[in-house]
C-alpha cells in the first residue's frame, strides 16, 4: 500500500471548476522567476507523494472518486477495509453496491459514491479489460470521474504531467501569482502551458503542499516561505 511521509500529501478533494476572486499582484512572475520557484520546491521535496492510500491504478481511481468533498484521512480510513477485500474491478463488482456502501458509509455522499464505484468497475471490465485506461477522454466519462479527477489519476498512476487544480493550487497560482485565472480549469490550462517540462510532473504535488502547509487560505505563513522573496502577493504576513 502506497503511503507517504509527512508532509508530502495529495491535498484536498478535486472539485468542479470554480470562479473566485483572489487578492493578487498586478502581474504574474516572469519565466525565470517561475523556474526558480519550482527549483526551490524540488530541492525541498524532490519526490513528493500523494496522501491517499492505494495499491494499484484501480484503487487510486476509486480513492480519488471517494475523496470528493471529503478529507484524505477520512477516505483512507474507509478504503483500508474496502481495498482489503476489493482491489480490482472484478472484486469490487462482486462485492456489490450494498456492501460497498456499508464500507464507505463514513464518507460524505456515500450513496452516490458507492453507486459510481460499482458502475465504473463494470465499465472497466466491459470496455477496458479490467484495467484503468491511461487516457483523459476514457477516464473522464466514467461515473464520478471528471476532468480533474482524471488528471490526478493520470499524473500519479501513469506519470502524465497534468496539473489538476484544487482549491490550494487555485489560491497559490493566483497569489504568487504564477498564472492568474478566474476558474480552476483556466488555471490548469495556464499552468500546464508555462511550467517548465522538467518540473511539470511533480508541480501538482508541490503546489498543493505549498498551499496546504505554507500559503494557507486565511493566514499564509510568509515568514517561513521558501519563495517569499519571489512572491508578489501584496498581503504577505510578517509574523
Amino acid at each position: 500500500m502506497a503511503k507517504s511521509a509527512a508532509p508530502a500529501r495529495l491535498g484536498g478533494a478535486i472539485r468542479p471548476a470554480a470562479t473566485a476572486r483572489v487578492d493578487t499582484a498586478p502581474e504574474a512572475v516572469d519565466a525565470a522567476t517561475l523556474a526558480e520557484i519550482f527549483r526551490r520546491f524540488q530541492a525541498a521535496e524532490p519526490e513528493p507523494k500523494g496522501e491517499l492510500h492505494y495499491v494499484n491504478p484501480f484503487t487510486l481511481l476509486v480513492a480519488v472518486v471517494l475523496s470528493a468533498q471529503a478529507t484524505d484521512r477520512g477516505v483512507n480510513l474507509a478504503t483500508g477495509p474496502l481495498f482489503a477485500v476489493a482491489d480490482t474491478p472484478e472484486k469490487m463488482l462482486s462485492l456489490g453496491e450494498d456492501r460497498v456502501r456499508d464500507l464507505v458509509r463514513t464518507i460524505g455522499l456515500f450513496n452516490t459514491k458507492a453507486k459510481n464505484v460499482v458502475a465504473l468497475s463494470r465499465i472497466l471490465l466491459d470496455e477496458h479489460g479490467g484495467t484503468v485506461p491511461a487516457s483523459l477522454e476514457a477516464l473522464q466519462v466514467l461515473p464520478g470521474v471528471g476532468a480533474k479527477t482524471a488528471s490526478v489519476v493520470l499524473n500519479i498512476a501513469f506519470g502524465v504531467p497534468r496539473i489538476a487544480v484544487d482549491t490550494h493550487i487555485f489560491r497559490v497560482s493566483n497569489r504568487i501569482p504564477l498564472f492568474v485565472g478566474a476558474t480552476t480549469d483556466r488555471v490548469q490550462a495556464g499552468l500546464e502551458a508555462i511550467v517548465p517540462d522538467s518540473y511539470r510532473l511533480h508541480a501538482h504535488h508541490w503546489l498543493i503542499l505549498h498551499g496546504r502547509y505554507t500559503c494557507k487560505a486565511r493566514r499564509p505563513e510568509c515568514p517561513r516561505c521558501l519563495i517569499a522573496d519571489l512572491c508578489r502577493y501584496p498581503s504577505k504576513t510578517t509574523a
